[in-house]
Protein backbone atom coordinates (compact mmCIF):
# COMPACT_ATOMS: atom_id res chain seq x y z
CA UNK A 1 0.00 0.00 0.00
CA UNK A 2 1.33 3.41 -0.89
CA UNK A 3 2.08 5.80 1.96
CA UNK A 4 1.01 9.43 2.30
CA UNK A 5 2.30 12.32 4.35
CA UNK A 6 0.62 12.78 7.72
CA UNK A 7 -0.62 16.24 6.71
CA UNK A 8 -3.19 14.55 4.45
CA UNK A 9 -4.60 12.74 7.49
CA UNK A 10 -4.62 15.91 9.58
CA UNK A 11 -6.65 17.74 6.94
CA UNK A 12 -9.08 14.89 6.21
CA UNK A 13 -12.67 15.98 6.69
CA UNK A 14 -11.89 19.67 6.36
CA UNK A 15 -12.10 21.95 3.35
CA UNK A 16 -15.12 21.24 1.18
CA UNK A 17 -16.78 19.01 3.80
CA UNK A 18 -17.82 22.12 5.74
CA UNK A 19 -19.54 23.48 2.65
CA UNK A 20 -21.87 20.51 2.11
CA UNK A 21 -25.01 22.67 1.97
CA UNK A 22 -23.41 25.03 -0.55
CA UNK A 23 -22.23 22.13 -2.70
CA UNK A 24 -25.68 20.52 -2.59
CA UNK A 25 -27.23 23.86 -3.55
CA UNK A 26 -25.00 24.06 -6.61
CA UNK A 27 -26.00 20.52 -7.59
CA UNK A 28 -29.68 21.42 -7.31
CA UNK A 29 -29.08 24.57 -9.34
CA UNK A 30 -27.49 22.56 -12.14
CA UNK A 31 -30.52 20.28 -12.04
CA UNK A 32 -32.76 23.24 -12.81
CA UNK A 33 -33.95 24.40 -9.38
CA UNK A 34 -34.14 28.13 -8.69
CA UNK A 35 -31.91 28.37 -5.61
CA UNK A 36 -31.35 31.50 -3.53
CA UNK A 37 -27.73 31.32 -2.37
CA UNK A 38 -26.79 33.04 0.87
CA UNK A 39 -23.78 30.82 1.52
CA UNK A 40 -20.51 32.35 0.38
CA UNK A 41 -19.14 35.82 1.03
CA UNK A 42 -18.39 37.09 -2.43
CA UNK A 43 -18.90 40.78 -3.28
CA UNK A 44 -21.98 41.27 -5.43
CA UNK A 45 -20.58 44.27 -7.25
CA UNK A 46 -18.05 43.97 -10.09
CA UNK A 47 -14.39 44.75 -9.62
CA UNK A 48 -14.05 48.50 -10.34
CA UNK A 49 -13.41 49.20 -14.01
CA UNK A 50 -10.47 51.50 -13.30
CA UNK A 51 -8.70 48.68 -11.45
CA UNK A 52 -9.29 46.28 -14.34
CA UNK A 53 -8.00 48.92 -16.74
CA UNK A 54 -4.76 49.17 -14.77
CA UNK A 55 -4.30 45.40 -14.88
CA UNK A 56 -5.12 45.32 -18.59
CA UNK A 57 -2.63 48.08 -19.43
CA UNK A 58 0.01 46.38 -17.32
CA UNK A 59 -0.46 43.09 -19.16
CA UNK A 60 -0.34 44.81 -22.54
CA UNK A 61 2.83 46.59 -21.42
CA UNK A 62 4.50 43.25 -20.79
CA UNK A 63 4.01 42.97 -17.02
CA UNK A 64 3.42 39.23 -17.35
CA UNK A 65 6.81 37.84 -16.37
CA UNK A 66 8.19 36.44 -13.15
CA UNK A 67 8.14 38.49 -9.99
CA UNK A 68 10.23 38.05 -6.84
CA UNK A 69 9.50 36.31 -3.56
CA UNK A 70 8.59 39.40 -1.53
CA UNK A 71 6.50 41.53 -3.88
CA UNK A 72 6.74 44.08 -6.67
CA UNK A 73 8.30 47.44 -5.66
CA UNK A 74 5.17 49.47 -6.44
CA UNK A 75 2.83 47.41 -4.28
CA UNK A 76 5.37 47.19 -1.46
CA UNK A 77 5.63 50.98 -1.54
CA UNK A 78 1.84 51.34 -1.48
CA UNK A 79 1.52 48.96 1.46
CA UNK A 80 4.39 50.70 3.25
CA UNK A 81 2.55 54.01 2.89
CA UNK A 82 -0.79 52.53 4.02
CA UNK A 83 0.54 50.92 7.19
CA UNK A 84 2.94 53.72 8.06
CA UNK A 85 0.00 56.12 8.01
CA UNK A 86 -2.26 53.72 9.92
CA UNK A 87 0.18 52.78 12.67
CA UNK A 88 2.05 56.06 13.03
CA UNK A 89 5.31 54.08 12.80
CA UNK A 90 7.59 53.55 9.84
CA UNK A 91 6.61 50.33 8.07
CA UNK A 92 9.23 49.47 5.47
CA UNK A 93 8.98 47.15 2.44
CA UNK A 94 11.12 44.72 4.46
CA UNK A 95 8.18 44.41 6.89
CA UNK A 96 5.90 43.23 4.08
CA UNK A 97 5.38 40.12 1.96
CA UNK A 98 2.84 39.68 -0.84
CA UNK A 99 0.82 36.52 -1.46
CA UNK A 100 -2.08 35.25 -3.61
CA UNK A 101 -4.80 36.30 -1.16
CA UNK A 102 -5.29 36.23 2.60
CA UNK A 103 -5.74 32.46 2.73
CA UNK A 104 -2.25 31.85 1.35
CA UNK A 105 -0.85 34.51 3.67
CA UNK A 106 -2.41 32.82 6.69
CA UNK A 107 -1.18 29.38 5.67
CA UNK A 108 2.43 30.41 5.12
CA UNK A 109 2.55 32.65 8.19
CA UNK A 110 1.33 29.81 10.38
CA UNK A 111 3.87 27.42 8.89
CA UNK A 112 6.51 29.95 9.90
CA UNK A 113 5.32 30.11 13.50
CA UNK A 114 4.11 26.73 14.72
CA UNK A 115 4.73 23.02 14.39
CA UNK A 116 3.86 19.68 15.95
CA UNK A 117 3.60 19.93 19.72
CA UNK A 118 2.57 23.60 19.66
CA UNK A 119 -0.87 25.08 20.26
CA UNK A 120 -2.53 27.79 18.18
CA UNK A 121 -5.40 29.62 19.86
CA UNK A 122 -8.45 30.80 17.94
CA UNK A 123 -11.85 32.09 18.85
CA UNK A 124 -14.91 29.86 18.52
CA UNK A 125 -16.85 30.70 16.33
CA UNK A 126 -14.14 30.92 13.70
CA UNK A 127 -13.81 31.16 9.94
CA UNK A 128 -14.23 27.73 8.38
CA UNK A 129 -10.69 27.43 6.95
CA UNK A 130 -8.86 28.17 10.21
CA UNK A 131 -8.97 24.52 11.26
CA UNK A 132 -7.07 23.54 8.14
CA UNK A 133 -4.58 26.39 8.49
CA UNK A 134 -3.76 25.21 12.01
CA UNK A 135 -3.72 21.47 11.37
CA UNK A 136 -1.45 21.83 8.34
CA UNK A 137 1.33 23.02 10.68
CA UNK A 138 0.99 19.95 12.91
CA UNK A 139 -0.04 22.16 15.81
CA UNK A 140 -3.22 21.72 17.84
CA UNK A 141 -6.01 24.28 17.74
CA UNK A 142 -7.29 25.48 21.12
CA UNK A 143 -10.56 27.42 21.32
CA UNK A 144 -11.52 30.54 23.23
CA UNK A 145 -15.31 30.74 23.51
CA UNK A 146 -16.67 33.93 21.94
CA UNK A 147 -19.74 34.58 24.05
CA UNK A 148 -22.98 35.95 22.57
CA UNK A 149 -23.54 38.10 25.65
CA UNK A 150 -20.23 39.84 24.84
CA UNK A 151 -21.22 40.34 21.22
CA UNK A 152 -18.93 37.44 20.18
CA UNK A 153 -15.90 39.64 20.93
CA UNK A 154 -12.93 37.81 22.44
CA UNK A 155 -12.30 38.65 26.09
CA UNK A 156 -8.82 38.67 27.61
CA UNK A 157 -10.00 36.76 30.68
CA UNK A 158 -11.30 33.94 28.48
CA UNK A 159 -8.08 33.90 26.46
CA UNK A 160 -5.89 33.56 29.53
CA UNK A 161 -7.85 30.53 30.73
CA UNK A 162 -6.83 28.40 27.73
CA UNK A 163 -3.11 29.29 27.58
CA UNK A 164 -0.65 26.50 28.36
CA UNK A 165 3.14 26.15 28.09
CA UNK A 166 2.54 24.83 24.55
CA UNK A 167 0.72 27.98 23.37
CA UNK A 168 2.57 29.79 20.59
CA UNK A 169 0.12 31.83 18.52
CA UNK A 170 -3.19 33.65 18.88
CA UNK A 171 -5.06 33.83 15.58
CA UNK A 172 -7.24 36.90 15.96
CA UNK A 173 -9.92 38.01 13.50
CA UNK A 174 -11.40 41.51 13.65
CA UNK A 175 -13.80 42.39 12.11
CA UNK A 176 -14.88 38.82 12.67
CA UNK A 177 -16.22 36.23 10.27
CA UNK A 178 -18.84 34.81 10.77
CA UNK A 179 -20.23 37.01 13.58
CA UNK A 180 -19.36 40.52 12.35
CA UNK A 181 -17.94 41.44 15.77
CA UNK A 182 -15.43 44.32 15.97
CA UNK A 183 -12.96 44.41 18.86
CA UNK A 184 -12.73 47.70 20.72
CA UNK A 185 -9.41 49.43 21.39
CA UNK A 186 -9.64 48.41 25.04
CA UNK A 187 -10.32 44.76 24.18
CA UNK A 188 -7.35 44.71 21.78
CA UNK A 189 -5.11 46.26 24.44
CA UNK A 190 -6.22 43.72 27.07
CA UNK A 191 -5.79 40.77 24.69
CA UNK A 192 -2.39 42.12 23.67
CA UNK A 193 -1.30 42.36 27.29
CA UNK A 194 -2.15 38.68 27.82
CA UNK A 195 -0.13 37.79 24.73
CA UNK A 196 2.84 39.84 26.01
CA UNK A 197 2.61 38.16 29.40
CA UNK A 198 2.72 34.68 27.85
CA UNK A 199 5.02 35.54 24.92
CA UNK A 200 2.50 34.67 22.20
CA UNK A 201 2.57 35.73 18.58
CA UNK A 202 -0.58 37.50 17.37
CA UNK A 203 -1.71 36.83 13.81
CA UNK A 204 -4.41 39.37 13.00
CA UNK A 205 -6.75 38.60 10.08
CA UNK A 206 -7.98 42.03 9.00
CA UNK A 207 -9.60 41.34 5.64
CA UNK A 208 -12.85 43.11 6.65
CA UNK A 209 -11.12 46.28 7.87
CA UNK A 210 -13.07 48.56 5.50
CA UNK A 211 -16.50 46.94 6.01
CA UNK A 212 -17.42 48.24 9.47
CA UNK A 213 -20.95 49.54 10.16
CA UNK A 214 -20.71 50.20 13.90
CA UNK A 215 -17.47 50.89 15.74
CA UNK A 216 -13.92 51.75 14.83
CA UNK A 217 -11.28 49.42 13.44
CA UNK A 218 -8.48 48.66 15.88
CA UNK A 219 -5.52 46.36 15.22
CA UNK A 220 -2.83 45.02 17.54
CA UNK A 221 -0.39 46.00 14.79
CA UNK A 222 -1.21 49.64 15.49
CA UNK A 223 -0.04 49.39 19.10
CA UNK A 224 3.71 49.99 19.42
CA UNK A 225 4.04 47.67 22.42
CA UNK A 226 2.67 44.77 20.33
CA UNK A 227 4.58 45.43 17.10
CA UNK A 228 7.33 42.89 17.78
CA UNK A 229 4.83 40.03 18.09
CA UNK A 230 2.07 40.99 15.63
CA UNK A 231 1.60 39.84 12.04
CA UNK A 232 -1.33 41.39 10.16
CA UNK A 233 -2.78 39.74 7.06
CA UNK A 234 -5.25 41.22 4.58
CA UNK A 235 -6.09 41.49 0.88
CA UNK A 236 -8.10 43.43 -1.70
CA UNK A 237 -10.62 40.59 -2.09
CA UNK A 238 -13.32 42.10 0.11
CA UNK A 239 -12.24 45.74 0.43
CA UNK A 240 -12.01 46.31 -3.33
CA UNK A 241 -14.45 43.66 -4.64
CA UNK A 242 -11.62 41.74 -6.28
CA UNK A 243 -11.64 38.19 -4.84
CA UNK A 244 -10.62 36.44 -8.05
CA UNK A 245 -7.43 38.44 -8.44
CA UNK A 246 -5.95 36.77 -5.33
CA UNK A 247 -3.87 39.66 -4.02
CA UNK A 248 -2.97 39.65 -0.32
CA UNK A 249 -0.10 40.36 2.05
CA UNK A 250 1.29 40.20 5.55
CA UNK A 251 2.89 42.96 7.61
CA UNK A 252 5.31 41.68 10.23
CA UNK A 253 8.61 42.22 12.04
CA UNK A 254 11.53 42.24 9.61
CA UNK A 255 13.15 39.21 11.21
CA UNK A 256 9.98 37.20 10.63
CA UNK A 257 9.69 38.14 6.93
CA UNK A 258 13.39 37.38 6.46
CA UNK A 259 12.86 33.88 7.86
CA UNK A 260 9.58 33.31 6.01
CA UNK A 261 10.87 34.41 2.61
CA UNK A 262 12.66 31.12 1.71
CA UNK A 263 9.53 29.15 2.66
CA UNK A 264 7.35 31.40 0.52
CA UNK A 265 9.80 31.23 -2.38
CA UNK A 266 9.85 27.44 -2.25
CA UNK A 267 6.09 27.42 -2.77
CA UNK A 268 5.17 30.54 -4.75
CA UNK A 269 8.06 32.70 -5.85
CA UNK A 270 5.99 35.80 -6.26
CA UNK A 271 2.63 37.05 -7.50
CA UNK A 272 1.71 38.30 -10.95
CA UNK A 273 3.24 41.74 -11.70
CA UNK A 274 0.11 43.03 -13.46
CA UNK A 275 -2.00 42.17 -10.39
CA UNK A 276 0.59 43.86 -8.18
CA UNK A 277 0.27 47.01 -10.31
CA UNK A 278 -3.50 46.93 -9.95
CA UNK A 279 -3.19 46.44 -6.19
CA UNK A 280 -0.76 49.34 -5.84
CA UNK A 281 -3.20 51.55 -7.74
CA UNK A 282 -6.16 50.42 -5.60
CA UNK A 283 -4.34 51.04 -2.33
CA UNK A 284 -3.42 54.56 -3.37
CA UNK A 285 -6.97 55.91 -3.04
CA UNK A 286 -10.13 55.44 -0.98
CA UNK A 287 -12.13 52.36 -1.94
CA UNK A 288 -15.46 53.37 -3.48
CA UNK A 289 -16.31 49.68 -3.69
CA UNK A 290 -16.00 49.34 0.09
CA UNK A 291 -18.25 52.35 0.65
CA UNK A 292 -20.88 50.90 -1.71
CA UNK A 293 -20.76 47.49 -0.05
CA UNK A 294 -20.91 48.92 3.47
CA UNK A 295 -24.14 50.72 2.62
CA UNK A 296 -25.80 47.76 0.90
CA UNK A 297 -24.66 45.16 3.46
CA UNK A 298 -25.91 47.26 6.37
CA UNK A 299 -29.26 47.83 4.67
CA UNK A 300 -29.66 44.12 4.01
CA UNK A 301 -28.61 43.18 7.54
CA UNK A 302 -31.24 45.56 8.91
CA UNK A 303 -33.82 44.08 6.54
CA UNK A 304 -33.04 40.51 7.63
CA UNK A 305 -33.09 41.42 11.32
CA UNK A 306 -36.44 43.16 10.90
CA UNK A 307 -37.89 40.16 9.07
CA UNK A 308 -36.50 37.39 11.29
CA UNK A 309 -35.78 38.65 14.80
CA UNK A 310 -38.48 37.50 17.19
CA UNK A 311 -40.34 35.44 14.59
CA UNK A 312 -40.90 31.77 15.48
CA UNK A 313 -38.28 32.06 18.21
CA UNK A 314 -35.50 33.24 15.85
CA UNK A 315 -32.94 35.74 17.15
CA UNK A 316 -31.11 37.81 14.53
CA UNK A 317 -29.31 41.06 15.37
CA UNK A 318 -27.53 43.47 13.03
CA UNK A 319 -23.75 42.78 13.11
CA UNK A 320 -21.07 45.42 13.59
CA UNK A 321 -19.29 44.66 10.32
CA UNK A 322 -18.70 42.31 7.42
CA UNK A 323 -20.88 40.62 4.84
CA UNK A 324 -22.84 38.14 6.98
CA UNK A 325 -25.57 38.07 9.59
CA UNK A 326 -26.32 35.30 12.07
CA UNK A 327 -29.71 33.80 12.87
CA UNK A 328 -30.13 31.82 16.11
CA UNK A 329 -32.64 29.10 15.26
CA UNK A 330 -32.15 26.91 18.36
CA UNK A 331 -35.78 27.49 19.36
CA UNK A 332 -36.84 25.36 16.38
CA UNK A 333 -35.25 22.31 17.99
CA UNK A 334 -33.03 21.63 14.98
CA UNK A 335 -29.29 21.93 14.59
CA UNK A 336 -27.95 24.47 12.15
CA UNK A 337 -26.97 21.61 9.83
CA UNK A 338 -30.43 20.05 9.85
CA UNK A 339 -32.26 23.35 9.49
CA UNK A 340 -30.01 24.49 6.64
CA UNK A 341 -30.46 21.25 4.72
CA UNK A 342 -34.22 21.27 5.19
CA UNK A 343 -34.33 24.93 4.18
CA UNK A 344 -32.55 24.04 0.97
CA UNK A 345 -34.66 21.00 0.14
CA UNK A 346 -38.03 22.48 1.14
CA UNK A 347 -37.66 26.21 0.43
CA UNK A 348 -34.76 26.25 -2.07
CA UNK A 349 -32.79 28.68 0.10
CA UNK A 350 -29.10 27.93 0.77
CA UNK A 351 -27.44 29.23 3.94
CA UNK A 352 -24.43 28.09 5.93
CA UNK A 353 -25.03 26.11 9.13
CA UNK A 354 -23.35 27.58 12.18
CA UNK A 355 -21.64 24.27 12.92
CA UNK A 356 -19.33 24.92 9.96
CA UNK A 357 -17.82 27.72 12.07
CA UNK A 358 -17.32 25.98 15.40
CA UNK A 359 -19.17 24.40 18.30
CA UNK A 360 -20.26 27.75 19.71
CA UNK A 361 -22.46 28.38 16.66
CA UNK A 362 -24.36 25.11 16.92
CA UNK A 363 -27.98 25.93 16.23
CA UNK A 364 -27.20 29.07 14.23
CA UNK A 365 -27.28 29.99 10.55
CA UNK A 366 -24.91 32.33 8.71
CA UNK A 367 -26.55 34.32 5.92
CA UNK A 368 -24.56 36.18 3.29
CA UNK A 369 -25.46 39.82 2.69
CA UNK A 370 -23.97 39.85 -0.80
CA UNK A 371 -27.18 39.06 -2.68
CA UNK A 372 -29.83 41.36 -4.14
CA UNK A 373 -32.54 42.79 -1.89
CA UNK A 374 -35.37 40.91 -3.59
CA UNK A 375 -33.59 37.62 -2.98
CA UNK A 376 -33.04 38.63 0.65
CA UNK A 377 -36.80 39.14 0.97
CA UNK A 378 -37.56 35.76 -0.61
CA UNK A 379 -34.97 33.98 1.54
CA UNK A 380 -36.36 35.50 4.74
CA UNK A 381 -39.85 34.38 3.76
CA UNK A 382 -38.58 30.82 3.27
CA UNK A 383 -36.81 30.82 6.64
CA UNK A 384 -39.95 32.10 8.38
CA UNK A 385 -42.12 29.46 6.70
CA UNK A 386 -39.85 26.61 7.77
CA UNK A 387 -39.38 27.94 11.30
CA UNK A 388 -43.14 28.43 11.68
CA UNK A 389 -43.85 24.88 10.50
CA UNK A 390 -41.37 23.53 13.01
CA UNK A 391 -42.85 25.65 15.79
CA UNK A 392 -46.36 24.42 14.97
CA UNK A 393 -45.23 20.80 15.10
CA UNK A 394 -43.55 21.36 18.45
CA UNK A 395 -46.74 22.91 19.80
CA UNK A 396 -48.83 20.02 18.46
Amino acid sequence: MMRFASVTDRLAGLGSDKWAVHIRAREMKRAGHDIIELTIGEPDIPTPVDMIDVADKAMRAGRTGYSNGRGEPAVLAALSAKYTARTGRQIDPENIMCFPGTQTALSLVMLGLAEEGDEIITGDPLYATYDGVVRATGATRVSVPLRPEKGFRMQAVDLEKVITPKSRVLLLNTPHNPTGAVLSAQEVAEIGEVCRKHNLWIVSDEVYELLIFDGKFTSPLDRAELAERTIAVASISKSHAAPGFRSGWCVAPKEFTRRLLPLSESMLFGVQPFIADMTAYALGQPSEAAATMRASFLRRAQKISQRLDGVAGIISKVPQAGMFILADIRATGLSGNDFAMRLLEEEFVAVMPGESFGENLSGYLRLSLSVADDKIDAACAGIVRLASRLQQRKSA
